[in-house]
């Protein structure tokens, strides 16, 4: 019989230390391998979702985030919205998909590149005098690291940004300070300043409550939370500069096709902001637009909320010539905000002069007289209630 050079208890105990070795190697292992797997595939997922935001394949609805660019508060925007009716092309249709960004090709030159963002904007605007001096300008927004020179990448990203007509009318209107800066942008997905407070009124009641309350009531309840009356007379002066300046500006004259407070926002020095420029359309693009409309009524003849003109009933098309200007339907949406809680000495005064520009009828360009004659007189009937306030 042969003898045993361990016992058989020992050698159980053996394997088994040797199996449970062997098992937790392998738990190990497979831990390891499994979250180096999930590692690496949420990497990917975010590297391929901020890649596919910048070629502007994902970046197709209403995505807005709010975040810091160095020392200002920020608002990221991506393909901001469902575009309202009144685009600036040539009439109304759904808006058309982000533009690749293939556009420009590779060995387009910048003289290229300039001529395409000319002839892009003078298809939007218009014939410009002061076209070539805004494209300059694109350009230098286009160098994103300030080096002197727009690459490729560069020209790309900035060509697909300019397909949103937001961005386009925002950066016409910055300048004066009528818009949120522009801080960066990746090709559609872009950055600007965060405007502290808005709607510029109203307390945005759900749609089952909005249904229930009467328009007066409702009317009534959206003055209930603004500012004193010198701010409100600051950020009405605001809108009222902001018809001013779009009134034969720079790059051609503007309609306001919106007024709803909630496209209107202000700072905390109380300047205010328009934070939705699709409101606002090129008069160009507005007579390209109804000249293409076939009507049978003068309701039929509506480019957004506050934008008409009448209709030609022997020719059966709308007339190009907007029916209301932009400072009549100013003031009808100052007229609630500035009236509640004016000073008394000065409430019949300025309701008369509201009334009076409120009854504005026909294209500005018809009666620049009288046009300028009510907006001054109404700057000055508020600039002498504040200009000596902390206000001003």
């Amino acid at each position: 019989m042969a003898r045993r050079l361990f016992p058989r208890a020992w050698i159980n105990k053996s394997f088994y230390f040797q199996a449970r070795i062997s098992f937790v190697r392998v738990k190990y292992l497979f831990l390891t391998w499994l979250t180096v797997f999930v590692g690496g595939w949420v990497i990917y997922v975010q590297y391929s979702n901020y890649t596919e935001l910048c070629r502007g394949h994902e970046c197709k609805n209403s995505i807005v985030y709010t975040g810091g660019w160095g020392d200002v508060d920020g608002v990221i925007r991506c393909r901001v919205g469902e575009v309202l009716h009144y685009e600036l092309g040539e009439e109304p249709e759904p808006r058309r998909e982000a533009a690749v960004f293939d556009k420009p090709t590779r060995g387009t030159s910048v003289k290229k590149f300039r001529e395409m963002v000319f002839n892009h904007f003078k298809s939007k605007l218009g014939e410009q005098a002061n076209l070539a001096s805004l494209v300059t300008k694109i350009l230098t927004v286009a160098d994103g690291n300030k080096d002197g020179h727009v690459s490729l990448p560069e020209a790309r990203s900035a060509w697909a940004l300019l397909q949103l007509d937001e961005v386009l009318l925002g950066l016409l209107l910055q300048d004066r300070g009528h818009t949120p800066r522009l801080l960066g942008f990746c090709g559609d997905l872009y950055v600007t300043e965060r405007v502290p407070y808005g709607p510029l009124y109203g307390l945005g009641l759900p749609w089952p409550l909005e249904a229930w309350v009467p328009s007066e009531a409702r009317r009534s309840m959206d003055q209930w939370f603004t500012p004193s009356w010198p701010r409100k007379a600051k950020i009405s002066m605001g809108l009222l500069e902001l018809v001013e300046d779009i009134f034969h500006g720079n790059y051609g004259s503007f309609l306001m096709c919106d007024l709803s407070a909630n496209h209107f926002g202000y700072t905390d020095r109380h300047d205010l902001r328009l934070t939705d420029p699709r409101a606002i359309v090129s008069e160009d693009a507005f007579r390209r637009t109804m000249r293409a409309l076939h009507c049978e009524k003068d309701d039929d003849c509506v480019l957004g909320p506050d934008c008409r003109t009448s209709c030609d009933m022997a020719q059966k098309r709308c007339r190009e010539e907007v029916t209301q200007p932009n400072l009549a339907k100013a003031c009808g949406a100052l007229r609630d905000y500035l009236l509640r809680g004016a000073p008394s000495e000065l409430r019949e005064e300025l309701e008369r002069q509201l009334y009076a520009c409120m009854a504005l009828r026909g294209s500005a360009g018809q009666m620049d007289m009288e046009h300028s004659l009510i907006l001054n007189n109404l700057k000055a009937l508020l600039w002498r209630q504040i200009s000596h306030t902390k206000d001003s």
